[in-house]
């Protein structure tokens, strides 16, 4: 697979990386740990680098998932996690967030061992802690970076203002916020702009939107029992009826391509800016292949331009978070 360089700093990834979180967390079902470590090896296999993770991920579990797949191929790989939260070690219970350094750098120990590594390659903070001073958190990560503990500094889900403010102590190479065809706040809310300025890569989660933009899904979907998107306004019934008009551009687009729906989805992101790297996550090898080979489809101006034009006359039904977590994202 083609390799992308995020930013301006050195770091260079597979054009698409991997998401690992929905392989035991957040969607109600699990896999295996075996076959997690399966699905992430064939990965490795066909040409990904960049396998992402966090603690808050089980929680804990899935770090120690990715490390032991992960283990003879440490050399060829790029590793990311995220510390941001405070979570009872013994319950698994997540209490608001918690960047005050000294949890930082308790949480870098932890990674480091349940990852099974001797240096985390990126380290995002997941949220922005409004009770910690941005420059404090970017000092704690600088300090664990002099130490050979961290390689990259990353931010998840931050305003343009605050990656100014983490970038002026420490160098950020990679912000992590949700982007796809039906969530384009970055394009307007000064986000890209400031990472093309700086030399910052963009990371995209939920490339897929959450599984709906691959035409999988429909209003009748049942979801298991846990699955966090049924707490999401956008997969409510209603708006997911409304935005199947998005899913439909996809298939549209897609069958004069002789690909899919999730394909475009995800060549749309590569076309939009040679240092985004999108993270699709599955649990099922024929997805993962899917979604590989949207890196080799190639997408012309006419395609971007009629995309584009016909997006834009599609009203996005639902936010993409409650309120109430919403309101910890763009500070």
């Amino acid at each position: 697979m083609n390799q992308r360089e995020l930013g301006k700093s050195g770091l260079q990834v597979s054009a698409l990386g991997f998401g690992c979180m929905g392989l035991n967390f957040g969607y109600g079902t699990a896999v295996s740990q075996d076959d997690g470590i399966a699905l992430i090896r064939a990965a490795v296999e066909r040409g990904v680098t960049f396998f992402d993770t966090a603690e808050v991920y089980g929680p804990f579990t899935n770090e120690e998932m990715v490390g032991k797949a992960l283990a003879p191929y440490r050399s060829e790989v790029v590793i990311a996690t995220k510390f941001g939260f405070s979570i009872d070690a013994q319950t698994g219970k997540q209490n608001g967030m918690d960047s005050r350094p000294e949890n930082i750098r308790k949480v870098a120990d932890a990674s480091l061992k349940r990852l099974g590594v001797e240096v985390i390659d990126l380290l995002y903070q997941h949220r922005v802690d409004l009770a910690v001073p941005i420059e404090d958190m970017a000092g704690a990560v600088k300090e664990l970076i002099a130490a050979g503990k961290v390689k990259h500094f990353g931010l998840s889900e931050p305003g343009a203002q605050t990656i100014r403010r983490a970038h002026a102590v420490q160098p950020v190479t990679a912000i992590q916020n949700e982007y796809s065809l039906w969530t384009r706040g970055p394009e307007t809310n000064g986000v890209l702009d400031v990472c093309e300025e700086l030399g910052i890569g963009f990371v995209p989660y939920s490339p897929l939107g959450k599984g709906f933009l691959t035409g999988a899904m429909s209003q009748d979907t049942a979801l298991a029992a846990g699955d966090f998107r049924s707490l999401l306004p956008r997969f409510q019934k209603d708006a997911m009826q409304k935005n199947q008009a998005l899913v439909d551009l996809l298939k549209h687009i897609a069958a004069n391509k002789g690909a899919t729906p999730a394909q475009v989805a995800l060549a749309w992101l590569l076309a939009q800016r040679p240092w985004i790297v999108p993270i699709p996550g599955t649990t099922k090898l024929h997805r993962l292949e899917e979604n590989l080979a949207s890196a080799d489809l190639e997408l012309s101006r006419g395609d971007l331009a009629e995309i584009n034009l016909a997006a834009s006359e599609i009203a996005v039904a639902g936010e993409r978070y409650p309120a109430h977590l919403l309101a910890t994202t763009g500070r």
